[in-house]
């Protein structure tokens, strides 16, 4: 038993050592959705300059390394909508949580190693909220609604194919990593039949991990 206890020590003790966590952020290249007016419905969205959330690694012999992020961002956009006596306003806000799992490789070097990575990444929307408000003329009646499910909603989740390339700075006990990262998503997230709506499949970002 005791050298059961030791064993297990021993092979927890070096998967410790290969394992590496920290906080990854960084700035969208992209936008997150993509909108244009038609006829008689505007719509106007807002890019978050920001992406953020924890990241962790485990360095496998040769420079391989299995890497698993969770990035978060908000999102918002408006809509507005006029026919003959009704006026509508809509506010839209979300949030996206994107996890990727990559296989990495890093080139060798003293300090400073070059890497790419690959795999696949799954996106989520939470805490989707729209209010709607209805103004009716000439009586200027105003009514509000809030729903969780806008009809430009087209799926709340999807997958997609990542790939990045980026530098591995060791300094003193933190690992920097700067990488530049590509994701194709399967599916748009919000899509309206005319195309005047619709989240963006091609999704460029700037990252910077921060890891021990």
């Amino acid at each position: 038993m005791r050298s059961l206890i030791l064993l297990l020590a021993g092979v927890g003790t070096a998967f410790s050592q290969h394992l590496s966590v920290g906080l990854k952020g960084g700035v969208p290249m992209t936008d997150f959705l993509n909108s244009v007016s038609s006829g008689t419905s505007v719509f106007s969205s807002k890019t978050q300059r920001y992406i953020v959330g924890p990241t962790v690694e485990l360095r496998l012999p040769a420079g391989f390394g299995v890497e698993l992020d969770a990035l978060y961002r908000h999102f918002s956009y408006n809509s507005t909508a006029s026919l003959v006596d009704v006026f509508t306003n809509n506010r839209t806000t979300g949030n996206a949580w994107e996890f990727p799992l990559l296989l990495k490789y890093r080139f060798p070097g003293p300090l400073v190693r070059p890497f790419v990575d690959a795999g696949v990444a799954f996106d989520t929307l939470s805490g989707l909220k729209q209010t709607v408000t209805r103004t009716i003329f000439p009586s200027r009646t105003t009514n509000t609604t809030t729903t969780s499910d806008p009809s430009e909603l087209n799926k709340k989740s999807t997958v997609g194919f990542v790939m990045g390339v980026g530098l591995d700075i060791h300094a003193l006990v933190i690992h920097l990593s700067p990488e530049i990262r590509y994701t194709r998503w399967g599916t748009e997230h919000f899509k309206l039949p005319n195309g005047s709506f619709l989240s963006n499949q091609n999704q460029a970002e700037f990252l910077v991990g921060i890891t021990f």
